[in-house]
């Protein structure tokens, strides 16, 4: 049980990591909510992938890990437009 969530943990920070990477801009955010956020695209990716039929939702596979990746971006996305913190020049 401790290594599920351990492993929830690290997966949701390389996804969150991935996800900042591959949004473009600048994201003003904690290493809690990347994290945070990764995990919820990780359960997000899992969940969709469960329902496609290619495995359990906290199984790692690459449709999972691909579908956790998309998920964490669009969340990054909507956090950094309803955080209010726009990294846009002002004229």
């Amino acid at each position: 049980m401790i290594w599920d969530i351990l492993g929830l943990i690290v997966v949701g920070l390389i996804i969150g990591a991935l996800a900042r990477l591959l949004k473009p801009g600048k994201q003003q955010m904690s290493i809690l909510a990347t994290m945070v956020l990764g995990v919820l695209g990780a359960l997000i990716g899992g969940f969709i992938a469960s329902l496609i039929g290619t495995g359990d939702i906290f199984e790692l596979n690459i449709l999972g890990f691909i579908l956790a990746v998309v998920a964490a971006v669009i969340l990054v996305g909507l956090y950094v437009g309803m955080s209010g913190r726009s990294n846009r020049a002002v004229r």
